[in-house]
């Protein structure tokens, strides 16, 4: 009898020292940390505490003001549902990383026959869950870094895509202004074209062109105010804007082009930076150590050690002993497990070099983008620009000397227009390819670099 005590009173012991509490705070204050440095932004994980409502009214005052790249990436990290429904993953994994380091519970049997009185009883635990739960929980803390890095990562993406979709848009309004001018001036000209050809002053091709002319300047406009709705609804989605927080307004015009930053060493900057590239380091780090498991794990399973205890009232005997059950493994002796372990983790680690490979070339190719949309920006500022003013200046003198026709004059100056909205197309392409390369990057195109090498090391020990 007081054997199966004593047994009773260690488990009892072994519940109370694995129960622990499931706290996913410090996982997202660490998130939050590290959103911080990579973007300057804060994050919040609404979850009915006094800063929601904090967040909600830092929301309201950023919409209530003309939004740039920074203000609506910021919109986004707070109000953004689907964000919210992606930190909701950090109590997942805190949870499964807690659940690793419990024991699984123990199984109480009981026994009574009739018509005669005798009665026994068993207590099992899982032998393999005693031998294996440190190895469990090592696994375990690897899946946990590898979840908060995919957070992370879910959170910079979507900031880059919040930029590009910003300046998007921006771009697509300036040339709504534009495209506006040139839908004004061709409609005058092709009004003044048609009271001349009434008074026999124009000929009917000459009138013909100028409505020509007219008429693609306004689908010109239709197809840039179509973009502009198209690239308004995309920047709502992703800052998840919905009622009156739509209406919301754009400084007028695009940034204008920055200096030059260096390109060298951004494949480097992304493989350290790269958030996605660190989690798929943890997973392979998790099926590395479920494989060395993986075989013990097949054998043990259903392995039990316990205490039974029998009362016989004939005799009035009372048996106690411990009691173990061992699986005799003669048909399954924990090769597929095994097996599976091994494909497991060759699987991850050529994910991973996919991946790293993947990021490289994602790189270059935004990097060779945003550098030609900026030599085309510089063309159209030195060159393109320059030499259309100058068309129109000559065209106006030689009007004034009446040596050409005011529609010749009209045709410059519409000419003039459509190489000022050719260059900002040109800058709104500039600042979305920089937008995409931050993204490939991961992060800040400048400044140090900023890794997850510390956490990672900290997560294999």
């Amino acid at each position: 009898m007081k054997t199966i005590r004593n047994f009773g009173l260690l488990l009892s012991a072994g519940a109370l020292a694995g129960c622990a509490h499931v706290d996913p705070n410090p996982a997202f204050a660490e998130l939050a940390k590290t959103v911080h440095l990579r973007t300057g932004k804060r994050v919040q994980w609404n979850r009915g505490s006094v800063e929601d409502a904090q967040a909600e009214s830092a929301v309201s005052s950023l919409l209530s003001r003309p939004l740039t790249a920074n203000s609506a990436a910021q919109v986004a990290l707070l109000n953004n549902h689907s964000l919210q429904a992606t930190y909701e993953e950090l109590g997942i994994a805190q949870a499964d990383l807690v659940e690793a380091g419990l024991l699984r519970n123990p199984i109480f049997t009981f026994e009574k026959r009739f018509p005669g009185q005798a009665l026994e009883a068993d207590l099992f635990k899982e032998f393999v869950d005693l031998l294996l739960l440190p190895l469990r929980k090592r696994i375990a803390a690897a899946q946990f870094e590898a979840a908060k890095l995919r957070v992370g990562h879910d959170v910079l993406m979507t900031v880059a895509e919040v930029r590009a979709a910003f300046y998007k848009h921006q771009g697509d309004q300036q040339l709504i202004d534009l495209r506006k001018t040139v839908a004004d001036a061709t409609e005058r000209s092709a009004e003044t074209a048609l009271k001349m050809h009434e008074a026999g002053n124009v000929t009917d091709l000459d009138l013909a062109s100028e409505q020509a002319t007219n008429a693609q300047a306004k689908i010109d406009l239709a197809k840039s105010q179509a973009s502009a709705v198209q690239s308004r609804e995309k920047l709502n989605k992703l800052m998840g804007a919905f009622g009156t927080q739509t209406n919301w307004t754009v400084a007028p015009k695009l940034p204008e082009l920055p200096g030059e930053i260096s390109m060298a060493q951004l494949e480097s900057r992304a493989i350290q930076q790269r958030l996605d590239l660190a989690a798929a380091r943890q997973q392979f780090v998790a099926e590395a150590r479920a494989r060395g498991i993986a075989r013990a794990e097949a054998i043990l399973q259903g392995a039990e050690i316990g205490g039974h205890y029998e009362h016989e009232v004939e005799g009035g005997v009372h048996s106690v002993g411990p009691s173990v059950n061992v699986p005799i493994p003669i048909f399954n002796q924990g090769q597929p497990a095994s097996a599976r372990a091994n494909a497991k983790t060759r699987q991850a680690a050529q994910r991973y070099l996919a991946l790293a490979a993947e990021i490289r070339s994602d790189v270059r190719a935004a990097r060779d983008k945003m550098l030609l949309a900026r030599r085309q920006v510089e063309y159209f500022k030195s060159t393109a620009l320059p030499m259309r003013t100058r068309v129109t200046q000559e065209s106006q003198l030689q009007y004034n000397a009446m040596q050409i026709s005011p529609f010749q004059l009209l045709q410059a100056k519409q000419e003039e227009v459509r190489a000022g909205a050719d260059y900002v197309e040109a800058l709104r392409d500039y600042w979305v390819a920089r937008a995409e390369l931050e993204k490939a990057v991961g992060g800040s195109l400048t400044g140090k670099f900023t890794s997850f090498q510390t956490a990672s090391k900290n997560s294999t020990q």
